[in-house]
């Protein structure tokens, strides 16, 4: 007989669940698994959260009103790192358990901001349509030893961007409202600067910091209008943190240069949005994580970190 009973909802993690269904049936586990395709909404999770005792989850929306009907639940394994989409204050009150994979993916968001950002210095998009088009133009590019990056969050995925600004030669700025070790600032040439002296200065300004109260629309019509005409924004952390309706009025008004967006305030991206139909915009699927060895370091975490809760609760 089953001891717990847990929900699997993490949609990276669902397709190769069977592998380790094995594994959590043998831990007393009995696996129940709903299909996703971003996320479960307070809608979906309210009619299957009653008798759960643990959960791997995505960005799910763990709300104050699931969170209170979930009776049995102990742990909430967040696949991944980010736990603004759950109700934290809820959890604590109701004895829930939060974990996390802290740098669960900063090595290829590291990469994918860097892929962008050398993809606007050397206009590749630009350059691969007019040779497609027949056309020999040399458009003018620039060297990235030539530009400063502003990283706005200096953790983990922050960090991995640092790196990478260093072997670029890139002068770089960095603010966040953590303390940060001298050493690394020294050893990856890291200047901390106020925020609106990072968005003056910058040429391009990635996003790395979490979604927080502080942060929710840090990134605004008042804060665009300190970046540079040309500077290009890079967001790979969460969608909310830009306000979106101000990001576009910015780049149809030719006030900022670009941008490169992974997240969105709302997840799908809705068809109609305007930013699918600008050319100065680089645009993917909340898939900057995306990397075959974190994916199964991150499922195996995700996994032992409910199982130790649940174990630990007995």
């Amino acid at each position: 007989m089953s001891r717990y009973k847990v929900l699997i909802s993490a949609p990276y993690l669902l397709p190769f669940i069977d592998r380790f269904r094995p594994m959590l049936e043998a831990h007393g586990c009995e696996v129940v698994t709903v299909d996703v395709e971003e996320r479960l909404e307070e809608d979906d999770l309210l009619p299957i959260i009653q008798d759960i005792d643990g959960v791997v989850c995505g960005d799910d929306r763990f709300s104050e009103r699931v969170i209170k009907q979930a009776k049995h639940l102990k742990v909430l394994s967040k696949w991944g790192t980010g736990i603004d989409s759950i109700d934290q204050k809820a959890a604590a009150a109701h004895g829930v358990e939060i974990r996390n994979i802290p740098n669960a993916f900063s090595e290829p968001v590291g990469d994918t901001v860097f892929g962008w950002i050398l993809g606007f210095a050397r206009r590749l998009a630009e350059q691969t349509e007019l040779m497609r088009a027949g056309a020999w133009d040399k458009l003018p590019g620039h060297a990235l030893n030539e530009a400063t990056l502003g990283i706005v969050g200096l953790g983990n995925c922050g960090k991995a961007v640092a790196r990478r600004a260093r072997a670029f030669g890139m002068n770089v700025l960095a603010c966040d409202i953590v303390e940060q070790e001298k050493a690394f600032l020294e050893q990856y040439g890291v200047r901390m600067a106020e925020l609106h002296e990072l968005l003056e200065k910058s040429d391009y300004v990635s996003i790395n910091c979490d979604l927080n109260p502080t942060s929710h629309h840090l990134i605004n019509e008042t804060t665009l209008s300190l970046m540079k005409p040309t500077a290009v924004l890079v967001n790979t952390a969460r969608g909310p943190i830009v306000d979106e309706e101000a990001l576009v009025k910015a780049l149809t008004a030719g006030t900022l240069g670009g941008a490169c967006l992974d997240v969105f305030e709302e997840e799908p991206l809705s068809p109609e949005s305007p930013l699918r139909f600008m050319k100065n915009v680089f645009l993917a699927s909340h898939n900057a994580n995306s990397s075959p060895a974190a994916w199964e370091r991150v499922h195996e975490i995700a996994l032992k970190n409910m199982l130790d809760v649940l174990e630990n609760s007995r």
